[in-house]
């Protein structure tokens, strides 16, 4: 049996390679686990040990198959609860990331179920986030364009939002920048500031955020 600590490293490390397409790097898991390089590096010889990663020194990891399927699960249990969260309990999108990692490492698979079958199997989370189905097969984590891959004048819908700090969440709530929104690139500065005009008004946005947002043009859409 895993510990909770081994399960979020699984799914840190399939959420990495699943954004970068390629083997992870311990300074790159340690960023986003806000933990220490020493520490991942221990955490990995554990993980490899078990046979749920494959390490190269200087080369960063991968998941086994087995690692994959259990980052899989995990991934599904979070996503789900974000979802149940926000549509039964009414917590605010910027509220459900938290209270998800504490819950999805306990639940049960009936439980899981349960959530799918009251949720309608719904197909992505509060932010946009697809969520894995049943059967544990991944995901597609990078349909659609990134926002910062836009150009002028470009009509699109936001389709999905990845996770970062509940502030720079609200930030985008208040600005009318959340999955389900339509909004138009109206200016793209030198300096990587990307404006759009939506429902709340003209918003400029940096661009390191803008590629966390993935938006589908809305004339493909209407296709």
């Amino acid at each position: 049996m895993l510990s909770d600590v081994m399960e979020d490293y699984l799914k840190t490390i399939y959420v990495l390679q699943r954004e970068t397409g390629d083997r992870v790097g311990t300074s790159a898991i340690a960023d986003r686990m806000d933990v220490t390089s020493p520490t991942v590096t221990s955490m990995l010889e554990k993980l490899e040990g078990r046979g749920l990663l494959d390490r190269e020194k200087y080369n960063g990891v991968t998941l086994t198959p087995e690692g994959e399927t259990l980052a899989i699960e995990v991934l599904r249990h979070h996503r789900l609860i974000e979802a149940f969260l926000a549509s039964e309990l009414d917590y605010d999108w910027t509220d459900v990331h938290e209270e998800a990692d504490r819950l999805e490492h306990y639940i049960s698979e009936r439980f899981e179920q349960r959530i799918a079958d009251v949720l309608g199997d719904p197909r992505v989370d509060p932010h946009g986030d697809p969520i894995p189905g049943a059967d544990l097969t991944p995901p597609d984590e990078n349909e659609g364009v990134q926002l910062s891959d836009c150009s002028v004048d470009d009509q699109v819908k936001i389709t999905r939002v990845r996770h970062r700090t509940g502030e720079e969440l609200q930030y985008l709530a208040e600005a009318g920048v959340t999955p389900g929104e339509e909004v138009t690139i109206v200016e793209i500065a030198p300096f990587g500031m990307i404006t759009v005009d939506g429902p709340r008004g003209t918003q400029s946005l940096p661009e390191e955020i803008a590629r966390l947002i993935r938006v589908a043009p809305i004339a493909e859409l209407a296709q």
